[in-house]
């Protein structure tokens, strides 16, 4: 071959399938859109195609690492603000057991709500008296154990607090209890089917009844003003109220207030489907949750030690700002489509059974290689058979082959406690732990764990007693 034949080989472009991208009115475009798509190759040093290779696709990661750096950032901004803090880790969020001991191996205890929960945190080696629990639906056999445990229990309706001093008169024994309060702070929607009404006198009137018992002690209040919440001078409001509330039950009934539990519902730097703006101009930093929390509180208690009274211990039942980054899922294309409306669509083999908070958050699909061609609007279906499995409903992507994958993230909080058996198996989950080392936290699902709970009668054993049905398919011309 002479040289020039060599030059213009060299100087050749790589081939690049042709796409149509229509312009629509109102839409971003191509002149007024970045058209750079970054990818990501590892998780923590573990490159993605290994992992899909051994482990198969679609597929949870767990970063150890990030999981134990977010809860000691939270740990820090607290606990260098305030000076007694309690971290109760939220089973709600993620409750696979790997997740839950790292996070108490970091020191925090669990928050449960309900009878599954308890025994959860129980089975992992959780004491009693580290557990606390809330939730509107306790029944009378896990508040005797609770109550037997030396839990820490909240009190959510008066049915449950007459049960509880039932169980502790049988039990001739004094119960400390928490009742959950609801209020209006004024920035976010009152969650009031929760606990007693501040406002209404309600909550004062319960904890006159706490008082008069023989045994029951109210030693904690306990509130929950909602979840991603984004102004965090609704926390600061959300201390005031409370701290106004144990100020006059000491006042008037000589009770002594031992904590104070602000519950959760720090947001993540995930993207809201109803926020134009990007998380990181949106999210507030740990750091001034925690301050907006802390400067209220010490200027509501400083009070307390003159007086010979310790401050309330500052509870929180933080998940999803600790766990949600801290997870990923990586799901790879099966087929694409074109609709009729020109855009192209994509079949991933993940959807709304396992990515369940695809439905309030436009979580990023992030490219595992380098994609080449012009990035257009693309739909990102999952494998369902239903037309809500939407996993993204507009996303701009080069041309995807089938079996790239994309990473989506951030998913570390509710979908593993949310996410369905239903049409599809669930995929294993592994835990990238330190020096590199890959676990498998909870296995993949095959037909006998779907099934093993199912029963046959023998009726019903044979699915066609009178034989075969005759194949109408096969003779029809």
């Amino acid at each position: 071959m002479d040289e020039n034949n060599q030059m213009s080989d060299k100087n050749k472009k790589d081939w690049v399938k042709p796409t149509i991208t229509p312009l629509r009115s109102g839409l971003l475009n191509k002149f007024g859109k970045s058209q750079n798509v970054g990818w990501v190759e590892d998780i923590d040093g573990i490159p993605i195609t290994g992992l899909i290779e051994k482990y198969k696709s679609p597929l949870f990661v767990v970063s150890e690492k990030r999981l134990r750096s977010n809860f000691q950032r939270i740990n820090r901004a607290f606990t260098s603000r305030y000076p007694h803090v309690l971290f109760g880790w939220s089973y709600k969020t993620n409750y696979l057991g790997a997740v839950c001991n790292v996070l108490h191996q970091e020191g925090a205890w669990a928050e449960v709500v309900s009878e599954f929960e308890y025994h959860k945190a129980r089975s992992l080696g959780v004491p009693g008296h580290c557990i606390l629990f809330n939730g509107p639906f306790k029944n009378r056999t896990i508040l005797e154990q609770a109550v037997k445990e030396d839990a820490h229990i909240h009190v959510d309706h008066l049915d449950e607090l007459f049960a509880l001093e039932e169980i502790a008169q049988a039990a001739n024994k004094k119960v400390d209890i928490t009742i959950r309060l609801n209020f209006d702070t004024g920035y976010t929607e009152p969650w009031s089917r929760f606990g007693f009404n501040v406002e209404s006198g309600q909550a004062m009137d319960v904890a006159w009844r706490i008082h008069s018992s023989e045994n029951l002690n109210l030693t904690g209040l306990h509130s929950h003003i909602g979840t991603f919440v984004l102004e965090p001078k609704a926390y600061s409001n959300q201390v005031r109220i409370m701290c106004g509330f144990m100020d006059e039950i000491e006042r008037r009934t000589g009770s002594i207030i031992k904590y104070i539990d602000i519950g959760g519902g720090f947001a993540s730097l995930n993207a809201l489907q109803s926020i134009y703006l990007p998380p990181e101009q949106v999210v507030p930093s740990i750091e001034q949750y925690a301050e907006a929390v802390c400067d209220t509180l010490l200027e509501l208690t400083h009070e307390r030690e003159a007086r010979g009274v310790q401050r309330p211990v500052l509870v929180l039942e933080t998940g999803r700002a600790i766990v949600d980054d801290a997870e990923v899922l990586i799901s790879s294309v099966f087929a694409n489509k074109r609709l009729p409306d020109g855009r192209r669509a994509v079949v991933m083999d993940a959807g709304v059974n396992l990515l369940f908070t695809s439905f309030w958050y436009n979580h990023s699909a992030t490219p595992t290689r380098f994609l080449s061609g012009k990035p257009e609007e693309t739909v990102l279906y999952g494998p369902l058979c239903m037309n809500i499995d939407v996993m993204r409903n507009s996303v701009m992507l080069p041309p995807l082959d089938v079996g790239d994958a994309l990473v989506f993230g951030s998913v570390g909080a509710y979908n593993n406690t949310q996410w369905m058996q239903f049409i599809e198996y669930r995929p294993n989950v592994v835990m990238v732990q330190k020096d590199k080392i890959v676990s498998v936290i909870r296995k993949a699902e095959c037909l006998e764990d779907v099934t093993s709970l199912e029963s046959m009668p023998e009726t019903l054993k044979i699915p066609f007693p009178n034989g075969e049905p005759d194949n109408l398919l096969s003779k029809h011309t």
